[in-house]
């Protein structure tokens, strides 16, 4: 009998490789979302002159919480390769502060609203895409976090909102820089983007 299940088992291992990691990517998303609910809700920094504080908090979750390299590559695909690895490391540093820049306002301006997590959708061996859903008085936004597995933890490479995704969205907007214009022509205009420049 103790033979027997024991076949089954890995059985159903076999069958559902992703079984063992369950909740686990879920976990992973909620606990970081969650870390940023606590400081948007901190009743210490609810004053004006606390934004900034409360928005490099909000960055250093992020740091912990996004893979920015696997975000970058696929956001630039093909062109990751006309990249040197200098520039590549200064496309990552230029598109994280473009992303921060870009997302603190909308973040810090959160007011309560209610958040789900739903459920997780396989993708591949190695990525998933974590459901949420936010619910607001007059209407509610999907929110689906895209991790990959790195070194053990679950790292998002892609954000879809409202079925928008932040990689696809930004990627139409480089490869039109990139088209007809060199590298270092896409790593000026970030740089000026987040007043580098």
């Amino acid at each position: 009998m103790k033979k027997r299940l024991a076949i089954i088992t890995v059985i159903l291992c076999l069958a559902f490789p992703l079984a063992a990691f369950a909740g686990a990517a879920l976990d992973a998303v909620k606990g970081n979302v969650d870390k940023v609910l606590d400081v948007l809700r901190d009743p210490s920094l609810k004053s004006e002159s606390s934004k900034q504080i409360k928005k490099n908090k909000i960055r250093a979750i992020g740091d912990n919480m996004f893979d920015f390299t696997e975000l970058s590559k696929r956001t630039l695909a093909v062109n990751w390769s006309k990249f040197t690895p200098e520039q590549q490391k200064e496309f990552i540093s230029l598109y994280k502060d473009l992303l921060a820049d870009t997302y603190a306002d909308k973040i810090v301006a959160y007011t309560d609203e209610k958040i789900v997590f739903t459920k997780e959708v396989s993708l591949t061996e190695k990525t998933i895409e974590v459901q949420s859903t936010v619910i607001r008085k007059t209407q509610e936004v999907p929110i689906y976090y895209r991790v990959i597995k790195e070194n053990g933890s679950w790292l998002v490479y892609d954000v879809v909102i409202e079925g928008v995704s932040l990689v696809n969205n930004y990627r139409t907007q480089f490869r039109e820089i990139l088209s007809n214009k060199p590298p270092t022509s896409l790593i000026e205009t970030l740089k000026k983007k987040v007043g580098r420049a």
